[in-house]
């Protein structure tokens, strides 16, 4: 089995940044993509950053300029450096990876349990 044990969540002001992380573990061979959804109440989970093995990234339209998604692949860890934070950037984050273990075949998607952000003054 794999697991992703997101980090780094809490609350921000305005205008301020936040770290999250996510490791991932267990048997893994390979990573294909790794990133982040967010999920506000009463509203449907969104992505918000991913970035492939080949190191191309997406980014959400809201975010583009604000967050950056990098990982360490030694540490098949994933960050998100979120900066000048907003209000509505406000949600559960999702730590999300489709990942191949070792002896598989095919490429698994796992998600993480999610880290509360709140940015509020």
């Amino acid at each position: 089995q794999v697991q992703l044990v997101e980090s780094g969540g809490g609350l921000a002001q305005p205008g301020g940044s936040l770290r999250l992380s996510c490791a991932a573990s267990g048997r893994i061979f390979s990573a294909s993509v790794m990133g982040w959804y967010h999920q506000a109440p009463g509203k449907e989970r969104e992505l918000v950053a991913r970035i492939f093995s080949d190191g191309n990234t997406n980014y959400a339209d809201s975010v583009k300029g604000r967050f950056t998604i990098s990982t360490d692949n030694a540490k098949n860890t994933v960050y998100l450096q979120m900066s000048s934070l907003k209000p509505e950037d406000t949600a559960v984050y999702v730590c999300y990876a489709r990942v191949k273990r070792i002896g598989d075949y095919v490429y698994y998607d796992y998600w993480g349990q999610g880290t509360q952000v709140t940015v509020s003054s």
